[in-house]
This record gives C-alpha cells, structure tokens and sequence, in this order.
C-alpha cells in the first residue's frame, strides 16, 4: 500500500473512532469515492551530496584531468525532481514521466530536463494494448545486466533500480491466457525509428528497427524469445527465463547472440581498427530470501562483446604512454586517440568479459526499525580487481528514504577498478515522496 494510501485509510478509521460509529451500527459505504482517479500524479525529489576521492594513478584521471590542474576530491550536489503522470479518458491514457536535475560540482555547474517517458496507450480490449511516444520497456531477468535489453538503454550496475529513459517508439502488448500447462502467451512487437532527430544514440540513422518479445508462461515458469532485426545495429536473438524453485528461491537467466559485432579496439602503437565476430553474451543469476529477512542476489555475467584483459592493459598503458608525453612536450596527440576510444567502449561501465555480482541486504536487523543495510561486490574475473559498496538505508519517516551509501574500488595497476576515475566515494541521499 502506498504511503498516502496508508494515511487515508488511517485518518478514515480515526473520524470513525471521533464519531461514535460502534461495530454494530450501520453506514454505507460508497465505492465510487475509491475508484481510481483520471488524473494521477506522484514522484519525488531528491537531494544528493557526496564527495570522491579521485585515483590519481588511474588512466581514467589521467584522461580527464591532464589538462584541468590536479586535484585529490571532487565534491558535489545533485538536485532532482522527478514527476510521474497519467491522465486516462475510456480506453485511452497520456503517461508522462518527467525529469529535472541541477548538478553542482567542483569544476562547474549543469542542468538537465527531459521527458523519460512521454507516450499515449490505448487500451480496447484487456488483452491488448497499444503504447506510441517515448517509452522505457524492461526486457530481461537478470538484476545487474540485461544481455537481451536490445531496445533499451542499459542498466548502471551500481545503481541497478535508478530508472531508465526510454526510446521513441510505437509497442504493443498482445496477450492470450489459457488453461494447461502453457497459461500465457504474449507478444510484443516493437517499431522504432532511428534519425538525427529521434533515437540518434541508439546507433546508425536512417533506419526504422524491428523488434519483438514472445513470452510464455509455461508451468510456472517464464520464458521469453526476443529479437531485434537488422537496422541500426546488427542482427540479434536472446532468451530469458526466471523461476522459482521454492518458496524462498528463484533462478533467472539471460543468453543472447549478436551477430556482426562491431568492436573498437586500441592497439599499442595507438591505431584504432574494427573487429567484426558474433558475439554470444549470457547472465545466470539467484534470488534468495532467507527466513529472517535477509535477500541475496548472486549473478554471472559473461559479455562476449567486451574487451579482453590483453586489449584492456594496451588501452591503459596507451593513456599512461600520452600522459607522459603531455608531461614532457605538453602534446596531447596520444590522449585525444585515448579518449576517442574511451568513447568507443573502452569507458562503458563494466567493458571487459567476465563479472560476478553479489548484494546481500538485511530487513531490520538486530530489530532496529525502518533500518535496511546492505553490501554489494562487483568483480571483475579476468583481472581480479572489484568495487566494494556498503549501505544503509531508512525509511521510518512517511514519505521519506535516506541513504548512506560508500564505494570503494580495489585492483592492481592495469585492472578495471583499478583504473577508474575514484579510489572511493561517499554520498547521501535523501528522497522526499509525494
């Protein structure tokens, strides 16, 4: 029940009680007063500070900072409001899903607006439904990885439930339920265009790119059958499935080929060249919810289109090889090919081929009320090196969440985590809800 939906039916019982109203008195009771509203409107704002201290051995602050003067931290505060609406007129709604944020930090300021989402659904018949505008679908099982979110912009890792934009698009959702072991199917096709003006960060324009999801609920299992055809990207098929095992355990997994796989690789001398394979990626991963609370969610990703550990050191020891050259002629040639090549992949969060991702997090432990700490791990196999995350969250007040979050970085020279921009970082959140 929502927080505000919690206060309703409080201050009802509460007027009741003031009232005199015994249990064997009689009252009506009009259900048109709880029926859902045309117009709905909810969200948050949020206010986060927090402070990095910033790996000044790392290739990635040798790239951003060469030419910026040094610095040990970077401090920052981040203001968002997100606006979450709907409107709805018979079978017909607008949702809206809005997002503002003024960021302040050490080197600058900006500001960003935009819609997440904007789009109209029609919805004739309760097996269909048809959604046109800018949508954020959710394809996929797997908690910190997506490997077959073909058609949406992938998760941040460390932030695994921070809501996503969408793409423009027109997407139905077809859905036929029966009795026997095979209870649903449905199918989702999708249309998106691709051009300077709409969708340009999803790859080459000039193409309007076909995709679809089959899902089938099969003895209690999901499954789901997704494609993404030829257009912007390459070609690509992926499956999915989640089930639970028992009361307490479910299993999930993705697996997805891509075929035609375009990969940007630096070689030692500083030459950029494309590698063209197909690419196979999968997740296998765990939920398990103990008897006292405690959730723990353990996943393999394996990303075939990602970096070795040999093309991630030469990339490394590229920006160590420019920055010392900036340093001794003031020429940053070298750098300015690294960070064309940051851009191309070697900068994405998670680049490299193998991971393993373990959160485990406690319901009120020790029976402190409201109080929720958690531990997440995010290792890399291939070089060993990891990123260590504690935190503790509260919620004992209506409406409002803090979070005290830290984030520590650990590997060796030449590691993923070893390279970053931050050694560590500390931010504090607080999430005010209306």
């Amino acid at each position: 029940m929502k927080p505000w939906h919690h206060a309703t039916v409080t201050l009802a019982v509460c007027l009741l009680a003031a009232s005199g109203v015994r249990a064997d008195d009689e009252f009506s009771f009009d259900s048109s007063e709880f029926e859902k509203k045309p117009l709905q409107l909810d969200g948050y704002l949020e206010i986060q500070p927090g402070r990095a201290w910033l790996n000044q051995d790392g290739s990635f602050y040798k790239l951003n900072y060469y030419n910026r003067g040094q610095r040990d931290t970077l401090d920052w505060n981040t203001t968002v409001l997100r606006v979450n609406g709907q409107y709805s007129l018979g079978i017909t709604s607008v949702n809206l899903r809005g997002y503002v944020a003024a960021a302040n930090d050490s080197l600058g300021s900006s500001n960003t607006q935009r819609f997440d989402e904007a789009y109209i659904s029609f919805k004739p018949d309760p097996g269909f439904t048809l959604d046109i505008g800018k949508v954020a679908l959710h394809w996929g099982k797997g908690y910190a990885w997506n490997p077959v979110g073909f058609v949406q912009r992938p998760k941040d890792p460390n932030d695994v439930e921070l809501a996503r934009q969408g793409y423009s698009m027109a997407v139905a959702d077809i859905i036929h339920n029966m009795d026997g072991d095979l209870k649903t199917v449905a199918f989702t096709p999708v249309i998106m265009p691709v051009s300077a003006d709409m969708n340009s960060d999803f790859g080459q324009q000039g193409h309007v790119n076909l995709a679809g999801k089959l899902y089938l609920l099969y003895k209690d299992t999901d499954i789901d059958f997704i494609y993404l055809g030829t257009g912007s990207k390459s070609p690509r098929l992926g499956i999915d499935f989640s089930r639970n095992l028992g009361s307490n355990l479910e299993v999930h997994g993705e697996w997805a080929r891509i075929n035609d796989n375009e990969r940007r690789i630096l070689g030692p001398s500083g030459v950029m060249r494309t590698e063209t394979d197909d690419a196979t990626n999968y997740l296998l991963g765990l939920r398990y919810l103990s008897e006292n609370d405690m959730t723990t969610i353990l996943e393999y990703y394996r990303n075939g289109a990602g970096y070795s550990e040999a093309q991630a050191k030469d990339f490394f020891s590229f920006v160590d090889a420019g920055f010392r050259q900036f340093e001794n002629t003031a020429i940053d040639t070298m750098l300015a090919k690294a960070a064309m090549a940051s851009q191309a992949g070697y900068g994405r969060p998670n680049p490299m081929q193998q991971y393993l991702y373990l959160r485990v997090s406690q319901k009120e432990p020790f029976d402190l009320l409201y109080f929720t700490p958690s531990l997440t791990t995010i290792v890399n196999v291939d070089d060993k090196s990891y990123s260590l995350t504690p935190e503790l969250l509260y919620t004992g007040v209506t409406n409002l969440e803090l979070r005290l979050r830290a984030v520590w970085l650990n590997g060796g020279t030449g590691t993923e985590f070893g390279e970053k921009l931050n050694s560590s970082r500390l931010e504090f959140r607080a999430r005010f809800y209306f």
